[in-house]
């Protein structure tokens, strides 16, 4: 069966709203269903040196409870290829139901992203000839860009920078302090500084009114000494 194909505008704006869920949510921003063994696909034009990194998880239905549970035999098939290179596949990774996709477009275009199932023969399933196991529900989280990769696989350094700044803030808090305690030690000695100019200029000022009343009284004085000498 040949893979289903869903526009770049449309595959954008699901991945838009998967960009915005991961804010939110933690996982399964995303799901949809896969019956048997057929290629999922999804196209992207990818800028060159874009990253992409995505969560999944797979679980099979369960006709007894009526529900999708997860499978220890089941498995993914991930395929990247570049639809402008003659379907150049850059990615083509096999794991569990659930693991991590991450790889960087080596070129800018289109890029056709494809998800898989398979199963083991243990259960008599696909590859074994039996009747298909009812249907896939795959999960998906999916990230286009940089900063996925620092939210995804650098947490610890993200802790660590987290703590700087933290550290950081404090030594701020300090400085503050540090500032505020200097203003107030200088508002204090700018007061006592203008209670003692205030001190001296009174004490000059009574001074200059005793040598004053001195001066007035000598000269009086003196005055009334030589009218008398005159006089006799």
């Amino acid at each position: 069966m040949a893979p289903t194909r869903i526009g770049s505008s449309t595959f954008a704006k699901l991945f838009t709203y998967v960009a915005v869920l991961a804010l939110a949510l933690p996982a399964n921003a995303l799901y949809f269903f896969i019956e048997g063994p057929v290629a999922k696909c999804f196209y992207e034009e990818l800028p060159k040196d874009t990253l992409v990194v995505g969560n999944y998880e797979a679980q099979q239905y369960d006709p007894n409870s009526n529900t999708y549970q997860p499978s220890p035999d089941l498995g993914i098939f991930i395929s990247v290829e570049e639809t402008f290179d003659n379907d150049h596949r850059v990615v083509a990774q096999r794991g569990s139901a659930s693991g991590r996709l991450t790889f960087s477009a080596a070129d800018s275009g289109e890029h056709r992203i494809c998800f898989t199932p398979s199963h083991g023969a243990a259960n008599g399933g696909w590859l074994s000839g039996g009747v298909p196991l009812g249907g896939i529900k795959l999960s998906l989280d999916l990230v286009i860009g940089e900063t996925s990769n620092i939210e995804s696989t650098d947490k610890g350094k993200m802790q660590d920078i987290v703590q700087k700044i933290k550290d950081l803030n404090g030594r701020l808090q300090d400085i503050k302090r540090e500032q505020v305690f200097q203003r107030e030690r200088e508002a204090e000695f700018r007061d006592q500084s203008e209670t003692t100019n205030a001190k001296i200029v009174r004490w000059a000022l009574i001074q200059l009114a005793v040598l004053g009343v001195t001066c007035t009284w000598q000269l009086s004085h003196l005055r009334t000494f030589f009218i008398k000498q005159k006089l006799t």
